[in-house]
């Protein structure tokens, strides 16, 4: 598992073959509705659904099913997700008067949201927190959530619950590639909405890639990777257990580890072999640099979806980065923290989508609407520029609105 620093080009997962999988299960989806969508789920999950859409009685059963102290820390977790999210949010309706011209810009929530809640291999009531926690914020109407059906057909309690406590609106017992088209296109029961919001796994993320020319998406985000930069003064078991955490959500996770320290390198690689034999670990890759220095160059050109930096003055290399999803720094800030409970967000890009993206946010769930209002004078101010600028680009009709104004 150790490796050389120029064979972690290969450390990117192509979508390209799941996007071609997925596309006649887009297509049959927007034909056939709801339909398709029992039909995918018991051809993949081999699970008749109970129901498509989640009955208000069976959320409101859900609580009975949960333990008290789960239910404690939901709300612990969605205090804290609401509190960050609510005080880094965009200011909203901006007005800038330049005396005779005054410009502003209004910000205004998406009518709905689709939020898709990753299941399968396990539940995972936070990215019921991650996701609607900030279209509520931003004051999104309709909040619909997708999330797989357990083996009876059903959804879990526990992500029953955190859906209510978030404040969804709508939630559907459907997943994978079928769940993103029922949200980008509509079907009998579903109906479609303007943004679609959520991790899941490979074929989950190619699927919103392949219907994001007909409905926007957050980004892509996939399989989890982690990129931990270690020097000699890391604990080599906590590295090996953040390297191991992301290890265990997916087949196809990454989880590289950059060390100026062949030593560590080799009792990271030993602890990971030991306490996590039962995961596959053909994606555990460690390589030893020359610096940290370089290691923040290897990982920006990676652009992780997790960036973990336990080496001394961590906390100096963080202007150095430029491409990573959410930067955890220092042996006590483990990724899990924000995976659940700090307050960040763990929807983030992955797959190198770093580089252009970032992690949801209330942001995510709106759009801006310039304005101006410009008065006579201020028209004058800058009349002549526009007139000119017109006839520059042949505008016959732009130069008149104005000459008409100006008389």
């Amino acid at each position: 598992m150790i490796v050389d620093p120029s064979d972690l080009k290969s450390a990117k997962l192509d979508l390209t073959p799941f996007m071609e999988k997925v596309q006649p299960i887009i297509n049959d989806v927007k034909e056939r509705g709801d339909e398709a969508l029992i039909d995918f789920t018991k051809r993949f999950d081999d699970v008749d659904l109970s129901y498509i859409r989640v009955p208000e009685d069976v959320v409101d059963e859900a609580y009975d099913q949960v333990d008290d102290e789960l239910i404690d820390a939901l709300e612990v977790a969605r205090e804290n997700i609401e509190r960050f999210h609510y005080v880094t949010s965009v200011e909203r309706d901006m007005r800038i008067d330049f005396d005779d011209v005054i410009l502003g810009k209004k910000y205004v929530p998406l009518e709905s949201a689709g939020i898709y809640v990753p299941g399968g291999r396990a539940s995972y009531p936070s990215t019921a927190l991650m996701g609607i926690i900030p279209a509520s914020l931003a004051g999104v109407e309709r909040i619909a959530v997708c999330t797989p059906p357990d083996r009876d057909g059903k959804v879990k309690p526990l992500t029953l619950v955190a859906c209510d406590i978030a404040g969804a609106d709508e939630i559907y017992c459907v997943g994978g590639a079928q769940a993103i088209a029922a949200l980008a296109y509509g079907t009998e029961s579903v109906a479609k909405v303007d943004k679609i919001a959520g991790p899941g796994n490979a074929y989950v993320t190619a699927a919103k890639l392949v219907v994001q020319k007909d409905v926007p998406i957050d980004m892509p985000a996939g399989p989890s990777e982690v990129l931990i930069i270690a020097d000699e003064t890391a604990n080599p078991r906590f590295v090996a257990f953040d390297a191991l955490a992301q290890l265990e959500h997916d087949p196809l996770a990454m989880a590289i580890v950059l060390t100026t320290s062949r030593k560590l390198g080799e009792e990271v690689e030993s602890i990971a072999r030991r306490e996590g034999a039962w995961l596959d670990l053909k994606n555990l890759r460690i390589a030893i640099v020359e610096s940290v220095e370089r290691a923040v160059e290897i990982s920006n050109s990676i652009a992780p979806e997790h960036l973990v930096i336990m080496c001394e003055g961590g906390e100096m290399l963080l202007n150095k980065v430029r491409h990573a999803g959410s930067v955890f720094i220092g042996e006590y800030s483990p990724v899990a923290a924000g995976d659940y409970a700090s307050g960040t967000n763990h929807i983030l890009p992955t797959s190198g989508f770093a580089r252009n993206f970032g992690g949801v946010s209330v942001e995510t769930f709106l759009k801006h609407i310039t304005y101006q209002i410009i008065s006579p004078e201020g028209l004058k101010r800058i009349g002549e520029a526009v007139i000119k600028l017109a006839e520059s680009e042949g505008m016959l009709f732009h130069k008149k609105s104005v000459e008409e104004r100006l008389k």
